[in-house]
């Protein structure tokens, strides 16, 4: 298996754009579009997943990684529960 030399080529990083870029896309539209704290906050946390994916591959230690990657990981939740949120508000 070849060694992975750039962000942009973790399959985790780049389902987190497609997140982003959907989460993005539905908020511009809408009654989503109009609440701007909550579309603020989700589109926040939604680039945040990436972001922190990204940073964290450039941390320089696996163990940094992994830290970067648990905070990935909760913004996916944090992005979950907005939406279930939005949901729950129509």
């Amino acid at each position: 298996m070849p060694k992975i030399l750039r962000f942009e080529d973790l399959q985790a990083w780049q389902r987190a754009r497609q997140l982003a870029n959907a989460v993005c896309d539905l908020t511009e539209v809408g009654k989503f579009a109009h609440d701007f704290r909550l579309r603020d906050q989700i589109n926040d946390a939604a680039g945040s997943i990436m972001h922190n994916i990204a940073e964290g591959f450039d941390s320089g230690t696996s163990l940094e990684f992994i830290q970067f990657l648990k905070i990935s990981r909760r913004s996916a939740s944090e992005v979950q529960s907005e939406l279930y949120f939005a949901l729950d508000r129509k």
